[in-house]
Parts: structure tokens; C-alpha cells; sequence
């Protein structure tokens, strides 16, 4: 070959070997860039694809009362789940499902119960949440787990699967205290710190449940899961491990929670029972009432509306959230208000002659003979309806007004469990400035009448009427309600001193005792042998003239000298306060007494 021409070949070769490097360094420069220079970029985009974060709810905090009795509680709860990624079928995802079907359909038949999942449900939890396990049978109950675990050949990719679920150890027991829970909003854990998944959770929805939700809740947890390019689940790993939630501790004592409920167990209506001197919440009831263990996995929409459209409103605390006419439990404020403006004294007589007349409004006494000439603790013990109506009119309604605020009256107290889902009533204190906004008329005697024997406008709550009673019981601290002792919530506002003579506190305290242990007393069915307490009857009538019912009341403290507890009943259509409530009242007092010598017998014993 001629040298030209060599020369001509190896210029070609050397040509063709510098176009050949040079396309091979392009993809050798770009593969360097991004598997040296740009691994870490690549590598977090490759894991933001491929992990998916799930959150693990923690173990929700118990609810105690103040004996350290459990009222609220997180119980295993069995299911049987399916691990789809264990049953992935290569090919379509039809085969996949048919698998997983094919695999429920067969623990079934060894369990003994049918399927709760579909292949509609199969096919949705395969595209949206395919590296969780598929519950198939919730809360299976002990007999079908026992079958499965102990069957020698159980299917592939099934096992039990653990979740926690709410439940409250003695039923219906304080159940508008504690409240329930629902399945937790996901939108609202988003906002907290994102996952890609959720496992089933709880939240409170009403009562304590929901008014320390956060503390309740804890924190929780994180599990990595490593998907493959389907999103079927590959490798597992924790990222942080859930913490228990915090245990609240409730000033009620079961005891007397359930002494209460019993008194009312025929009836629907509230009690309250408070400890005079601290303001602490020993019972609150209402009823009828409802069990909350039916939210613990999630109440059935059909069991939900029978709660809804219930006539007796079992989810109703009647307790905070129901306004009555106080009827006579509110004469103690009248008499306070007409002593301590010195509009009258304990002398101040008014005569009775079976009702009093006013205008073209008569207003009748239950005494229907009359009372004849009647002083004011008589009048007290005695329920005098045509005494307060002239009471009240000596005293003028804005001074009543006034006493009836001091004491709590036309506002909310402020119970942890107004930030639980349920509005608390404030009640109505009317006077002449609210009536004529409200009404655009003026305040005329009749309504003075009618709002010193409790009717009429004024509206009151059984909690307020309970703190009322306490702060007559301790001789004039009107006390705030105080429902959880745990002691890192902070400095507790007790209460405050009410504006008013302490002489017209005991001059009302004494007439309060006559009603209960003298023999002509409204309330003396609620007399205890053994201790000596103090009350004060209501009856209030409502509903159409051709249909009157009645709401019957009562409150009482004792005992006397030494006032532990302090209580209000009140019973819709009842008779009287002194026929349908007193002797309930006596009931519960005669529990309490057993009570103490209970505990004082078992503390000898220690």
C-alpha cells in the first residue's frame, strides 16, 4: 500500500477513534456528574419516591377518678388483617385481588365468620394505601382469634393484626363527663406533621375526651416503609417510637357519681354534687345517658342517629347545658337581696292569704288555705309564694338582679368541659334594660312577682344552681367548679367572696335547715337520721295552660355545722320538689353517710 494512502487511513482511524471518545465522554461526564458530584440530590429524590412515612398513633392517656379508679381506658383490639404485598401476583392487578379474595374467602370458612371486605375494597386499598395491612374482620371477638391461631395451615400473607380502642371500664358512669371519641381528621394530623399514611387513631369529641385531647393523645409515632415501583410494601423501619399520653385525673369519685346517677335512673334530669370549701366536682349527672364504649371503634351510622333523633336526648348534659326556671330554689337570692339592702329584716312580715294579686295577675301559693302571717325564715322553710312575690316588690327586681349575678347567676362558670364540645348555658338574669331589647317593653310588677319565686324569665343551670348552694354551705365564697386535679394545670382560681352581709347569709342558711328538719318543712322527705341538713324545694311549671308541666328542683348542703357536701337536683315532670326530689335527696345523703363510715372503718382496719 502506497504511504499516501496509509497515511490517508490512519488519519481516518484516528479521526474516527477521537469522535468515538468523545461520544462516549459525554454520557462518562454525565453519568460521573450524577452518580459522584449529584448523588445525594438523586439519592433523596430516589427515596422521596421510593419511602413512604406512616403515622402510629400512640397509646391515648387514661382517665381516673380522683380515687385512682379508671374510667377511660385504651384496650388491645384483635383484628385479622391482610398483608397484600405477601399475595402480589406478577401480571395484571385483577390477579392480585383474586388472591387476596381468594385468601379472605378461605380465613373465613376457618374462623367462622363472613367476610367484611369486598373486592371493591380490595381493589381501593391496593391503589391508595397498598403498604398497610388490610383489615378484613375488626375487632374480631376472642373465639374467632383463638380458631385462627391455633388452625395448623393458616393462609399465607394473613395474621392478627393489634390496634388500640377506647373504652370506658364502668359503662354509662360519668358519661357527659368523659365524653367519647371519634375516628381522628386526618386534615387536622396533616397540619400537625405530614404523613403518607394514617393508621386508624382516635380524637375526643366531647367531655374530657375532647377539653384535654392533646394531652390525652400523646405523641405520635413514625414507621418508614420502603416501596417498590408499584407502591407495594418492601422493607419497614422505625423512625420514631410513639409516646403514651398523659393520664387526667378527674375530681370525681365514682361513688358518688353513681349514687347520683341511681337517683335519677326513673327520671330524666341532672345532678351535681360539690365539695363546698374547694369547688371540686364530686358528681355530675345527667339522664338519661349513653354508653360510650359504642364509639370506640367507630358507632354505626344507623346507631348514631337513633342518639341524634332521640326525644330524650341521651348526648344532652342537662347538667351545663340545659337553662330551667329555678322555681323556689331561688328565693335564697331574694331574701339575700332584700337583707343585705336592708329593703327588709328577719321580722319583715307579709301576710298569706292563699295567693297574691297584683294588677290582673294572681299568683297562687301551694298553701292554697294561706300562711296567714308569716315571717322570713318561715317563709323559707315554708315556700311562701305570696310572701316572695311581696318580698320581691319591696326590694325592686334590679337589686334581685344584681344579688342573683353575684352569685353566679346569667353566666357561665367556666367547667373544663365548655372547651369539650359542649356550650355551657349561661341562664338569664332579666331586668328592665334586657327586656327592653329583648322584648322592646318595659319591666312591669308582675314580672318581679314572678321572677322572686323563680319563673317567669329567669333561667338557671343545675351546676349553677349546685355552686350557689356551695357558696351558701361555706358562708359566701362563690367557688369556681373544678373537674381536674391534675397538678401541672396550673394556679386554680378558687373563687371569690360575694358581696353580701354575712348575717343575710345566715339568717337564709337557718331557714334553709328548717326546711329539711322541721317537721312542716317542704323538704323535710329529705331528712337524714343522724346528720343535720340544710335545702330549700323548687317547683317551676312550663308548657301550655291546658298541659302544665312541672321541672321540680332541690339543693341542699350538710352537714349543717360542718357542710362536706353540697348538692342540686333537678327532675323533669316531677310533682314538687318536695315529693319527687327531696326524698332522692335523702337517698344520696344517706349513700354519702355510708360511704364515710365505709372508708372510716377501712382506714381503721389500715
Amino acid at each position: 500500500m502506497p504511504s499516501d494512502r496509509l497515511e490517508t487511513e490512519i488519519s481516518r482511524i484516528r479521526a474516527l477513534a477521537a469522535c468515538m471518545c468523545l461520544l462516549l465522554a459525554v454520557p462518562g461526564i454525565e453519568l460521573a456528574r450524577m452518580q459522584i458530584f449529584h448523588a445525594g440530590r438523586y439519592r433523596s429524590s430516589l427515596d422521596r419516591q421510593s419511602i413512604r412515612r406512616v403515622r402510629l398513633p400512640a397509646p391515648r392517656g387514661r382517665i381516673l377518678d380522683r380515687n385512682g379508679k379508671c374510667l377511660a381506658d385504651t384496650r388491645p383490639s384483635y383484628s385479622i388483617a391482610v398483608y397484600v404485598e405477601e399475595l402480589r401476583k406478577p401480571g395484571s392487578l385483577s390477579r392480585t385481588i383474586e388472591a387476596v379474595e381468594a385468601a379472605v374467602h378461605r380465613t373465613g370458612g376457618i374462623i367462622g365468620l363472613r367476610p367484611e371486605i369486598g373486592p371493591e375494597d380490595i381493589r381501593r386499598h391496593i391503589r391508595q394505601r397498598a403498604p398497610l395491612p388490610l383489615v378484613a374482620w375488626r375487632d374480631a371477638d376472642w373465639k374467632a382469634i383463638s380458631r385462627f391461631a391455633e388452625y395448623p395451615d393458616q393462609p399465607s400473607g394473613v395474621d392478627v393484626f393489634v390496634e388500640p380502642v377506647r373504652t370506658y371500664p364502668m359503662g354509662r358512669l360519668a358519661a357527659h363527663v368523659l365524653g367519647y371519641v371519634g375516628k381522628r381528621d386526618q386534615a387536622a394530623a396533616e397540619e400537625e406533621d405530614p404523613f403518607s399514611y394514617y393508621l386508624p387513631d382516635m380524637t375526643g369529641r366531647s367531655g374530657i375526651e375532647s377539653a384535654y385531647d392533646r394531652e390525652l393523645a400523646g405523641l405520635a409515632g413514625a414507621q418508614l416503609i420502603r416501596v417498590d415501583a408499584a407502591g407495594f410494601k418492601h422493607r419497614a423501619e422505625m423512625e420514631r417510637e410513639a409516646v403514651l399520653g398523659r393520664d387526667i385525673t378527674l375530681s370525681i369519685d365514682w361513688r358518688i357519681q353513681r349514687l347520683a346517677e341511681e337517683a335519677l335512673s326513673d327520671a330524666r334530669g341532672a345532678a351535681v354534687i360539690v365539695e363546698p370549701f374547694s369547688g371540686e366536682i364530686l358528681a355530675m349527672a345527667s339522664s338519661p345517658s349513653f354508653d360510650p364504649n359504642r364509639f370506640g371503634i367507630g358507632i354505626d351510622p344507623e346507631e348514631w342517629r337513633e342518639l341524634l333523633t332521640d326525644e330524650a336526648r341521651p348526648l344532652f348534659n342537662r347538667a351545663i347545658q340545659a337553662a330551667y326556671p329555678p322555681g323556689s330554689v331561688f328565693k335564697p337570692v331574694v331574701a339575700l337581696a332584700a337583707l343585705d339592702s336592708a329593703a327588709a329584716s328577719p321580722a319583715t312580715t307579709f301576710v298569706c292569704s292563699g295567693s297574691f294579686r297584683i294588677g290582673n295577675a294572681e299568683f297562687d301559693c301551694w298553701q292554697t288555705t294561706g300562711h296567714g302571717a308569716i315571717a322570713l325564715e318561715k317563709a323559707i322553710e315554708q315556700s311562701c309564694n305570696a310572701y316572695f312575690c311581696q318580698l320581691g316588690l319591696l326590694c325592686g327586681h334590679q337589686r334581685i338582679a344584681d344579688m342573683a349575678r353575684e352569685l353566679g347567676f346569667g353566666e357561665r362558670t367556666g367547667i373544663v368541659l365548655a372547651a369539650g364540645g359542649m356550650t355551657e348555658n349561661p341562664g338569664l338574669v332579666p331586668d328592665e334594660e334586657w327586656k327592653k331589647r329583648r322584648l322592646r317593653e318595659g319591666w312591669r310588677p308582675g314580672d318581679t312577682c314572678n321572677m322572686s319565686i323563680g319563673q317567669g324569665f329567669v333561667l338557671a343551670t343545675p351546676l349553677q344552681v349546685a355552686m350557689m348552694c356551695a357558696c351558701l354551705a361555706n358562708g359566701g365564697t362563690l367557688l369556681t367548679p373544678r373537674l381536674v386535679l391534675n397538678p401541672s394545670d396550673g394556679a386554680y382560681e378558687a373563687g371569690r367572696r360575694v358581696k353580701c352581709d354575712r348575717r343575710a347569709i345566715e339568717i337564709v342558711r337557718q331557714g334553709m335547715r328548717d326546711v329539711i328538719e322541721n317537721a312542716s318543712g317542704t323538704g323535710r322527705r329529705a331528712h337524714v337520721e343522724g346528720v343535720e341538713l340544710a335545702g330549700k324545694t323548687g317547683t317551676a311549671e312550663y308548657g301550655p295552660s291546658h298541659a302544665r308541666k312541672k321541672y321540680t328542683w332541690m339543693m341542699a348542703f350538710g352537714p349543717y355545722e360542718n357542710p362536706r357536701y353540697a348538692l342540686a337536683i333537678v327532675v323533669e315532670e316531677g310533682v314538687s320538689g318536695g315529693i319527687t326530689v327531696a326524698p332522692r335527696v335523702a337517698q344520696i345523703f344517706r349513700g354519702l353517710l355510708a360511704l364515710e363510715s365505709h372508708d372510716s372503718a377501712a382506714g381503721g382496719e389500715g
